[in-house]
């Protein structure tokens, strides 16, 4: 029972992140620049707001968009990060499918040998791991890029969404490949073999259905 409880954190702790990852890839809220001086765009209350996908004007008189569509003539952070988000959003889909599918409580038409399931349980959570990996390089060179290119002002939600995504997981990867180190450590008696003394073959284990016959070799 702790073992698939641990199973559902990770998954769960996995899932969350990869929204947050979604969130931030959709949004366009990840850094806050300023074309002028600190001291000028404080005293003008204007900031610009830069993200994968479109760069806004901010004022409180003011909020204009403008779609960064030119793909050729964009920056290198911003193209590698569209391409670094991306490929996190869509190895989150057969992560996810691949724990869900190794879970023990799940019981699939074509019954999964165990040697199977760990293996998918192990890959699932090595594609988390590159997620985050992947997550977490993109959220720390886009505002590094940003502030070499304008000056930087302050970080947006979107980016403090996908620090937490790339988080949760990393997170949630260590906790599913850690319940699959408890597994092998803990080997139950669907792998257990005895030795016969009427014969010297070994035979797997049965579920003896008396306890009290179960003592007997």
């Amino acid at each position: 029972m702790a073992h698939i409880c641990r199973q559902l954190l990770g998954i769960g702790g996995s899932c969350a992140g990869w929204v947050g990852l979604i969130f931030a890839t959709a949004t366009n809220d990840w850094v806050r620049t300023c074309d002028y001086s600190v001291a000028t765009c404080l005293r003008m209350d204007e900031l610009g707001s830069r993200g994968l996908w479109a760069e806004c004007t901010v004022s409180p008189s003011l909020y204009h968009c403008s779609t960064l569509d030119q793909l050729f003539s964009l920056p290198a952070y911003v193209q590698v990060s569209r391409a670094l988000m991306i490929a996190a959003c869509l190895l989150g889909v057969p992560a996810i499918l691949l724990v869900l599918m190794s879970m023990p409580c799940i019981r699939l038409p074509t019954s999964y040998p165990t040697a199977v399931k760990k293996r998918n349980t192990r890959v699932g959570g090595a594609l988390f791991i590159i997620m985050a990996v992947l997550g977490a390089v993109a959220t720390i060179w886009f505002p590094i890029g940003a502030n070499r290119e304008k000056h930087l002002m302050s970080f947006g939600y979107s980016l403090y969404a996908g620090w937490v995504g790339a988080g949760l997981c990393l997170l949630g990867g260590i906790i599913i490949l850690w319940f699959l180190v408890a597994l092998i450590s803990n080997p139950t008696r669907e792998n257990s073999f005895f030795y016969s003394r009427r014969g010297g073959s070994a035979r797997e284990v049965e579920r003896p259905a008396n306890h009290a016959k179960s003592e007997r070799v």
